[in-house]
């Protein structure tokens, strides 16, 4: 059976997912447990893989990633394995840096980061066009995002949350 958080658990996914860099006597101090048994909590919230990774969010346009899309992708199926074989080609391009299965009009959606269209360029006709089970795709560029929030939303099953 999959581990159930309880309340404070949540309090503890919550906090680390705003302040990954908090130290434990701080996350213990503002969940009112001793610093222990806090830790153990935390280390059995990653042993049960509910916290995957501790990482930085970076700001792309800082570091001149300033093209950024989505692209919707169909693929061919007239080959075998060729949703496996997508998702495997996929993962050796460091520009994609999501890459969805989804239902609907499309097979997979990428989230694309490249500094210029010049490189956008590139990446189309150098590696996207060049994935053999391709059949088409469509290109939707970001020209602006209004929310961008790196936190799981945590209130649910009637759990409260203060």
């Amino acid at each position: 059976m999959p581990y159930q958080p309880d309340k404070i658990d949540l309090q503890i996914l919550k906090i680390l997912q705003q302040n990954g860099r908090i130290t434990n006597l701080q996350l213990s101090s503002e969940i009112g447990l001793s610093p222990a048994p806090t830790l153990e909590r935390v280390r059995k919230l990653e042993n049960a893989g509910i916290i995957k990774n501790y990482h930085a969010v970076i700001n792309e346009e800082e570091l001149g990633l300033g093209i950024k899309t989505f692209i919707q992708v169909q693929l061919d199926f007239h080959t075998s394995n060729t949703i496996q074989r997508f998702a495997d080609e996929v993962k050796e391009i460091e520009e994609v840096v999501e890459c969805h299965h989804v239902t609907g009009g499309c097979d997979f959606i990428l989230k694309v980061f490249v500094k210029d269209i010049k490189s956008y360029e590139k990446l189309i006709m150098e590696k996207i066009s060049n994935i053999s089970v391709v059949k088409t795709f469509q290109t939707m560029m970001i020209l602006s995002t209004s929310k961008d929030e790196p936190v799981m939303p945590l209130d649910y099953n009637g759990a409260e949350l203060s």
